[in-house]
């Protein structure tokens, strides 16, 4: 990411990924995200706590990704970049709001564990799986697709 936009936050899934498709067929999901903050306050030794609330917006494979795995509670590290969306209510009202468009999204592990499993990698618009075969030349170990700006881990 550029120009200093990029945002990393954790938190917990505040409703469900909703999935919805452009006309042209892209998929795309929202979902909120309640970020939590406890401090302790220097008079009174008290803790204090103030929750913070996005909305989470994803793109492409990972918006259907996001919807089949993600659920409400679900706490969940996301890194994106800030972007405001502005429209106009029918009563002629001007509206904002701030969403974060997400470049990754993934589990939080610290009280938790997953089981991670990868999509097959598709072909030019979509269709036939690509084997790693067929993108390498040379048969695989095992028939791992990862995305085409992805690292193996």
């Amino acid at each position: 990411m550029a120009n200093g936009n990029s945002v990393t936050l954790v938190g917990n899934v505040t409703r469900d990924p909703e999935l919805r498709f452009t006309p042209n067929g892209q998929a795309t999901a929202s979902f909120g995200l309640a970020v939590n903050r406890r401090w302790q306050n220097r008079q009174t030794q008290e803790w204090e706590e103030a929750t913070s609330f996005f909305d989470v917006v994803c793109w492409r494979e990972m918006a259907e990704n996001v919807s089949e795995s993600l659920t409400r509670g679900a706490r969940v590290l996301v890194t994106g970049r800030l972007e405001q969306r502005s429209w106009e209510t029918p009563e002629g009202d001007k509206r904002s709001r701030i969403e974060v468009i997400a470049d990754e999204l993934g589990p939080s592990l610290r009280w938790a564990t997953a089981q991670v499993v990868k999509n097959e990698r598709r072909g030019p618009g979509g269709d036939a799986p690509v084997s790693a075969t067929a993108r390498s030349g040379r048969p695989a170990a095992a028939e791992v697709a990862y995305g085409e700006d992805e690292e193996p881990f």
